[in-house]
């Protein structure tokens, strides 16, 4: 018997599986994480906390079935992208990481655009000029804590330091460099004068490495740490969005999944490179696979701030019907009709990321009327999503990528309700998945294959089932054409 285990360095958690090759899900565990916001915009984490998170997760994996540690073949760790962790020269924690979603960057931003033309550097790198770059955050770090900044030996993201910690080995997985905007998008290496507009030396950027590739062995004092067995190999990683769409089963072109999570996401599987300032561009985790995406400012978060905010009264009514508030709103919109009778929102309530870009822009509910009641305003927040991602799929189709067979996963695609709404408004069927445990066993199969214990990328779908297969409402397609209609023409740029 061989298992692999899979760790995911997640905002919210940390959460860890084991797996027996071929297809079975040992355990599932997980521990919090605290997410730090000191001042206004700002998203930080402790790496130790991963770290510790890490060491507790793996002896409760193995404990699980009492597995013989060396019977473990492999290791691989995802985690948020692009976090960003400093370390000195004696390996010490600069500060705080600062997260993906942090957003305190804006001016060094503006200070880049007008520094570079952005055509020539999205065609160079890859991505846009935008605060997913880890050039911005680094240049935030140099004007706001020189002293910090100062003292940086190393650069790279969250699960690259767990792999430190696993192995003693400083890399950087090549998507977190790719987003980074560190890597030649033409040549997949990566690029000195790209890190040096961070104004930091290249040599603090660590060898990039492939997601499959071995980089190391867990070291004695890691296994003393963990319960893992000296020597067991650990993988280079993946980005977590890449990870889940990967785990899910968008392994060739014209496979779509669209995740319902705190955010709402959105990734595509091609061997094209196009890139696009709209969108981000990642590898996939199958060489010679590339994963352009989405990635919305919210989602599942609007709906909790929706709930807190308006909806107390139906939390009450639902507790008393002993079901939870999301499926009582949902029965409340579903006896609405499709369009929620003119009522359209524009979800930016945190600014947006893609395809956008804009994180001066603000939400807007239009249409509403007295004879409107909550149910409305349910159905028109979870219409807005499913716009939102035909504005995406637009976009996609746009820049030349087929999408053809969409996937939902998540836990919005709990919801039939918002389901059938996606459906309809993009005039497609989705595929509902099963069992799915998210980026943990899409790493968890990357290690598998990296150490040689399978030999078949497609072979992760044996732990993921289908569900239900929702058709759309072609009576609905009328109303939903009006409405995204609508929906696009909301938003105005901010200056």
């Amino acid at each position: 018997m061989a298992y692999v285990i899979g760790l995911d360095i997640g905002t919210t958690s940390t959460i860890g599986i084991l797996i027996e090759l071929p297809s079975r899900v040992v355990g599932i565990v997980s521990r919090p994480v605290t997410l730090k916001s000191p001042h206004h915009g700002w998203a930080e984490e402790d790496p130790a906390e991963w770290w510790g998170n890490v060491q507790a997760i793996c002896r409760e994996l193995i404990g699980l079935e009492h597995t013989d540690p060396a019977a473990i073949g492999a290791v691989g760790v995802t985690g948020m992208l692009p976090a960003v962790v400093l370390l000195d020269e004696a390996g010490r924690v600069l500060r705080p990481s600062i997260q993906q979603s942090d957003g305190r960057s804006g001016r060094e931003v503006a200070e880049l655009r007008a520094e570079r033309d952005e055509a020539a550097f999205i065609a160079h790198a890859g991505n846009g000029i935008n605060q997913q770059l880890v050039t911005a955050k680094l240049r935030w770090i140099e004007r706001n804590e020189p002293d910090v900044f100062s003292k940086i030996a190393t650069v790279f993201g969250s699960y690259d330091y767990i792999n430190w910690c696993l192995t003693g080995e400083k890399t950087v997985e090549q998507n977190w460099a790719l987003e980074a905007g560190f890597v030649d998008v033409a040549a997949g290496l990566l690029d000195d004068d790209l890190i040096s507009w961070a104004h930091v030396a290249p040599e603090v950027v660590p060898r990039k490495v492939a997601s499959h590739e071995i980089i190391g062995r867990v070291t004695a004092k890691a296994a003393e740490r963990t319960g893992l067995a000296p020597g067991t190999p650990v993988v280079g990683g993946a980005a977590d969005m890449v990870a889940s769409a990967f785990g899910a089963g968008v392994n060739q072109a014209g496979d779509v999944l669209l995740k319902f999570g705190g955010a709402v996401d959105i990734l595509t599987a091609t061997d094209l490179v196009r890139p696009d300032p709209r969108l981000f561009l990642d590898y996939h985790l199958i060489p010679g696979l590339f994963m352009p995406n989405g990635c919305m400012s919210t989602g599942g978060s609007a709906l909790n701030w929706f709930i807190a905010t308006f909806a107390g009264r139906e939390e009450m009514l639902a507790k008393e019907a002993g079901i939870t508030v999301y499926r009582y709103l949902d029965q409340m919109a579903a006896e609405k009709p499709a369009g929620a009778e003119g009522v359209t929102i524009l979800p930016y309530l945190l600014g947006e990321k893609t395809p956008i870009h804009d994180a001066n822009a603000r939400g807007v509910i239009s249409g509403l009327t007295l004879s409107h009641d909550i149910g409305h305003l349910w159905r028109a927040l979870l219409e807005s999503y499913a716009y939102a991602l035909r504005h995406h799929i637009d976009v996609l189709n746009d820049m030349g990528h087929q999408t053809t067979r969409y996937l939902v996963s998540d836990g919005g695609a709990q919801s039939r309700v918002w389901m059938q709404i996606v459906a309809d408004v993009l005039g497609a069927p989705v595929q509902c998945l099963t069992g799915h445990p998210g980026s943990c066993l899409g790493v968890a199969w990357t290690a598998a294959m990296g150490a040689g214990l399978a030999d078949d990328w497609s072979g992760v779908t044996a732990f993921v089932g289908t569900g239900d297969l929702i058709a759309p409402e072609a009576g609905n397609r009328a109303v939903y054409d009006a409405g995204y209609a609508t929906y696009r023409a909301l938003y105005r740029p901010s200056a």
